[in-house]
């Protein structure tokens, strides 16, 4: 089988390091460019193997949209207001994406789900086949547990992590709450502070917590009178994310336009 084309948008943050090494080593996988932001002062030398520092003949670009037309797929983990660039950059070009960036609004999922109407996307929360499982065990189970099993969600990230809850503390919110028929923003507690009242029964709980370098823990607590049933996925390297949203790449290669996620690539129902 040819080797697929890859570029990373964002290749020198934390994930895309770990993007960077895990398309590198892929049999598949066939690195051809990484950018960054215009102002960083190592554009223009050239990329590296984050493990082992091996040097490529790749050269880090600040042009997004000549790495976009060039690939097979690209990879995009930034941040919401680059990722809707780049879709539309990708809708010009037919190429295809699989996006990993967290804290897209609705209107950013809206415009997202647009460009799927010619291009093949896969949006995912978290890439990790894990934490994927979890999702699907989270609904399975609240669709078993009935609403006197109180769900709380608890979720640990690094102190550098911006936003919170994490993105897949709030896919698992959105399992649980698929998993008894409701809309999550119908059923979201998102924060407790001060006198905040009963709990409210039927009602899905958060929790973020920051400190340290840990690269992410979730739980999901089912809590009901004198038992607690929880489901919990702990990531120790950020690498297990990048070797999923490469084995992404690999799958969504010359699949019909549409929005895709990690149940799609897993095989999960």
């Amino acid at each position: 089988m040819s080797q697929i084309k890859i570029g990373i948008i964002g290749c020198l943050g934390r994930m895309g390091q770990a993007l960077t090494a895990a398309v590198l080593d892929h049999d598949s996988a066939n690195l051809i460019g990484g950018t960054e932001m215009s102002n960083n002062d190592q554009i223009g030398q050239f990329i590296k193997h984050p493990n082992t520092a091996a040097q490529t003949k790749i050269k880090i670009t600040h042009d997004a949209e000549e790495l976009i037309k060039s690939a097979d797929v690209v990879l995009d983990f930034t941040c919401p207001t680059a990722t809707i660039l780049h879709v539309a950059l990708a809708e010009k070009h037919d190429t295809a994406l699989v996006i990993g960036t967290t804290g897209l609004n609705e209107h950013d999922e809206k415009e997202l789900q647009k460009a799927t109407n010619s291009n093949a996307i896969v949006y995912a929360s978290n890439f990790s086949a894990g934490v994927n499982l979890l999702f699907y065990l989270t609904r399975k189970a609240a669709s078993i547990l009935d609403d006197d099993f109180d769900i709380e969600i608890v979720e640990i990230h690094h102190r550098d992590k911006v936003d919170a809850p994490s993105g897949t503390a709030l896919s698992l919110g959105k399992e649980a709450a698929a998993g008894r028929g409701k809309a999550l923003p119908d059923i979201m507690d998102r924060a407790r502070d001060g006198i905040s009242g009963q709990r409210q029964k039927g009602n899905i709980g958060f929790a973020s917590l920051r400190g340290g370098n840990v690269t992410g823990e979730h739980t999901v607590s089912f809590n009901a009178d004198d038992e607690r049933i929880e489901l919990t996925h702990k990531a120790a390297d950020r690498a297990i994310f990048a070797r999923g949203a490469v084995k992404a790449a690999i799958w969504i290669h010359g699949k019909k336009p549409g929005l895709y996620d990690m149940f799609d690539v897993l095989g999960l129902e």
